[in-house]
């Protein structure tokens, strides 16, 4: 859709050359949501596309996802043989209600900027307990969990004129035993729930809880629970009214799909008796 209210689009290649933010401007970096609907608050795009920030960074503590990283690129990443969580790149990038010409320009940060519950680099990088960096407008940096970062259905924290930067991810997460559980009302339709278990070797199993939730939630145990302690720490974790509704799941269902996951998930992590 063309932007007719757009009069300046800026080309900044450095983080100094971040012209000041003011009210009317947007980031753009794929633009898919950007471009599908009316702007019409908008003056000015500041394209990221110039930063040419480095898609993906593997280091010896850390997965760095650029927020201008494409879903093919991170799709196409070859991961190493001993990251166990790796399916869950392919799994998620799966959970998108989109072609593959979104998957090509659609970026990482913009799902997680959007916020909205079915967002699967939220799934991912909550589960894989991913830290946000964030460029603040008035200078400086500010970091956060993933899980912290998502507030809400299209609700986050970032302020006016902040920037995702990045994800980091730790090697740590990507080494530890994963489940991957997504349901929606349609084989092609946005995810009504989708779960992630992990188990660490510790024993230690965490649950994140996500698009029946408006926001990303973990549960972690440090011992293994059964059937009965698992239901009771979701029923105490994710009120009701934290499950989302719309036409593609309403809350009741979205809540007993997720006990239902959950229970899979548990299932499989545990090899236990599902009673």
């Amino acid at each position: 859709m063309d932007l007719n209210t757009i009069t300046a689009v800026a080309h900044p290649q450095t983080r100094a050359q971040l012209p000041v933010w003011t009210p009317g401007d947007a980031w753009l970096a794929g633009g898919t949501w950007l471009f599908s609907e009316p702007q019409v608050h908008l003056t000015r795009l500041i394209d990221l596309t110039d930063l040419k920030w480095p898609a993906l960074t593997v280091t010896e503590s850390h997965f760095s996802i650029a927020a201008t990283c494409t879903v093919a690129q991170l799709d196409g990443f070859v991961c190493p043989p001993d990251w166990f969580a790796a399916p869950l790149i392919n799994q998620c990038c799966r959970a998108f209600l989109a072609s593959f010409k979104i998957w090509k320009t659609a970026t990482v940060g913009g799902n997680l900027c959007m916020s909205l519950p079915a967002g699967p680099m939220i799934s991912l990088t909550a589960a894989l307990e991913g830290i946000c960096t964030i460029w603040k407008a008035g200078g400086g940096e500010q970091t956060m969990p993933v899980v912290d970062f998502v507030t809400g259905n299209q609700s986050n924290l970032l302020a006016p004129g902040d920037l995702l930067r990045q994800i980091d991810i730790p090697i740590a997460a990507l080494k530890r035993r994963t489940v991957f559980r997504h349901i929606s009302l349609a084989p092609v339709g946005r995810s009504a729930a989708l779960l992630i278990g992990s188990l660490d070797a510790d024993g230690t199993l965490t649950l994140t809880v996500t698009a029946s939730t408006v926001r990303p939630v973990r549960l972690s145990f440090a011992q293994p629970p059964d059937a009965k302690a698992l239901r009771e720490a979701i029923a105490q974790q994710i009120p009701d009214d934290l499950y989302h509704t719309d036409i593609h799941g309403k809350p009741l269902w979205r809540k007993h799909m997720t006990l239902r996951l959950a229970e899979e998930i548990r299932d499989e992590l545990l090899g236990a008796p599902s009673s």
